[in-house]
């Protein structure tokens, strides 16, 4: 087998798990999902700092598209797609919105579509968009850079790309944990966002602006991260696939291990949210008179 079939065969995989576990949640997870509810609202906060091109969007990883809907009546006559791995989250996305809504929508210029497909696979015609919108869902993706450049490729010249994803602190609390159990479930460490600038450079994509906040969520017990994590269909892509939490041994090993992570009575769990947005250049890149491409980083705290 050569590196390239290799290759296609892990994102095969990964994609696959992904739509496994995004489909076993679809009746939990506006529930659970606090984290991607919360990013998706401070995502479009960040709106008012770029110029938004005219033209269809795309919702990439819409989930039951709750924040598809905040897009919706931020940008009434605006296009929107929303595009979930899993189809049963993109059923639901689409019945959420009601008939008197889409009607709407559709008389004001703004009609939307559903659609179900992979990041690094769009099931969209090139050149066609004037922005991609993607929050927290690029951190499952096997290859980013391919997600990336599947988004350069469907955006028209102008267009531009907004997205979230996690960041290498995200559940550190869970990694020390499964660090406590040894042979037991592993947490993988999420790319850190220069990482993240280079491959948006390497895509094609031109002016990246990088910016990361931690998020801590507390929890009376273990078992309800755990939950919480499932819920969301976070847990079956989080963990390696031949080390879940199957079994009622590994479970008990887990809440024991997290138990010592317990600060001030409650469990933290810790998101490292990385904000990203850039432009498909009408031209070439910009890039430094020793021809080094220009990501700007912005940290947290800092003024901009």
């Amino acid at each position: 087998m050569t590196m390239e079939e290799s290759e296609a065969r892990t994102r095969k995989a990964q994609r696959q798990r992904l739509r496994r576990a995004r489909e076993r949640a679809v009746s939990s997870y506006d529930h659970a999902a606090v984290v991607p509810a919360e990013v998706g609202r401070r995502m479009l906060e960040r709106l008012d700092l770029v110029r938004v091109p005219e033209g269809p969007i795309l919702d990439a990883g819409c989930a039951t598209g709750v924040v598809t809907r905040l897009i919706a009546r931020r940008l009434p006559r605006t296009p929107i797609i929303a595009m979930d791995p899993a189809a049963t989250l993109v059923g639901r996305a689409r019945a959420g919105t009601s008939a008197l809504g889409r009607l709407i929508s559709r008389w004001q210029g703004g009609a939307a579509g559903w659609i179900a497909g992979d990041l690094d696979a769009l099931p969209i015609r090139p050149r066609s968009l004037a922005m991609v919108w993607s929050n927290l869902v690029l951190q499952w993706q096997a290859d980013p850079a391919a997600a990336f450049a599947e988004m350069h490729r469907v955006l028209k010249p102008g267009g531009l790309l907004m997205f979230s994803t996690l960041g290498p602190d995200t559940l550190k609390e869970l990694r020390s944990a499964a660090a406590r159990i040894g042979d037991g479930p592993t947490v993988p460490r999420f790319p850190d966002m220069h990482d993240l600038g280079d491959l948006l450079v390497h895509a094609g994509f031109a002016d990246p602006v990088m910016d990361m906040e931690l998020i801590t969520l507390t929890f009376a017990d273990p078992g309800a991260l755990l939950r919480d994590l499932k819920e969301q269909g976070s847990i079956d892509t989080l963990v390696a696939p031949d080390r879940g939490l199957k079994g009622r041994r590994v479970h008990a090993r887990w809440i024991e291990a997290l138990e010592s992570e317990r600060r001030a009575g409650l469990i933290p769990a810790t998101f490292e949210v990385v904000y990203g947005h850039a432009w498909k250049p009408e031209s070439a890149p910009a890039v430094t008179a020793d021809g080094n491409h220009v990501i700007r980083i912005h940290r947290p705290g800092r003024p901009r």
